[in-house]
């Protein structure tokens, strides 16, 4: 009763607001004859519309912007420290284990997949399936999942490389494999297809494929030290396609000497 009463109160707000806006716009008609009535309705028209529109985008980036806050919040949560008793002099929050920290994680990506809509919502099911892998792991994993086959596309993309990485944990390497391949082709620009490489070849090398590793290696190396941007200068190499040749150099030496020198991305 109480929730029908606020309603039926808000409605007749708005009616008022209505009869109010009709009446001055009656008045203002009076004065003109013909067109002039129809030309002053649309007017009026034009105006609660245009308020209407800048009321709607002033709400949305308030939400928007306590959205990403309430993300950036639990976010900060995944990355506060872990330690048996707390840090002398230290004002930061810590948590005694990774199974605290996950679980309270979890809690607060709940709370902003519960509130807010895309691509929050998404953003928080792929935080609270990573994880659960501590709390939960094979849930977590199923959730994953999930998400790696249903999730928007730069959830899908974490989501799967977060699952190829836990197989590669639980040592099921022909999973992973599979998953970074999957990733590789891709050509996602959240999950680069450098960095699914990157860790196939690392795969690769735990399954004792040397040479697929190798090749993998030096495949990613060559072509980013063969990249060149518009000016026809070298780009900047990835932070993956450095490790590749750090990887490619400890596993086949030989194979690292036949890459194309290094060159700078600044003009001589």
């Amino acid at each position: 009763m109480a929730k029908y009463k606020k309603k039926r109160a808000r409605e007749l707000q708005h009616d008022r607001f209505r009869d109010t806006t009709m009446s001055l716009l009656d008045q203002l008609g009076n004065l003109l004859e013909g067109r002039g009535r129809t030309i002053l309705y649309g007017l009026g028209g034009l105006i609660l519309a245009g308020l209407l529109i800048i009321l709607f985008v002033k709400w949305n980036n308030r939400k928007n912007d306590e959205a990403r806050q309430a993300l950036g919040r639990a976010i900060n949560i995944t990355r506060a420290a872990v330690s048996p008793s707390p840090l002398p002099g230290s004002t930061e929050i810590s948590y005694t284990t990774e199974k605290e920290r996950a679980q309270k994680a979890i809690e607060e990506f709940e709370r902003v997949a519960a509130k807010y809509g895309e691509p929050y919502k998404s953003e928080s099911r792929y935080f609270i399936a990573s994880n659960r892998l501590v709390v939960d792991r094979q849930k977590g994993i199923s959730e994953l999942s999930e998400l790696s086959n249903n999730g928007s596309n730069e959830v899908a993309a974490l989501s799967k490389f977060a699952l190829a990485q836990a197989n590669e944990s639980d040592g099921k390497l022909d999973d992973a494999a599979r998953l970074y391949s999957e990733l590789a082709k891709l050509n996602s620009p959240t999950v680069t297809p450098e960095t699914a490489n990157l860790r196939l070849a690392k795969v690769y090398e735990k399954q004792n494929k040397k040479k697929e590793a190798a090749d993998l290696l030096f495949n990613i190396v060559d072509a980013a030290r063969k990249a060149k941007g518009s000016d026809n200068l070298p780009l900047p190499q990835s932070t993956a396609a450095r490790e590749a040749a750090e990887a490619l150099q400890k596993l086949d030496p030989a194979r690292y000497a036949q890459l194309p020198p290094e060159t700078s991305s600044i003009a001589g």
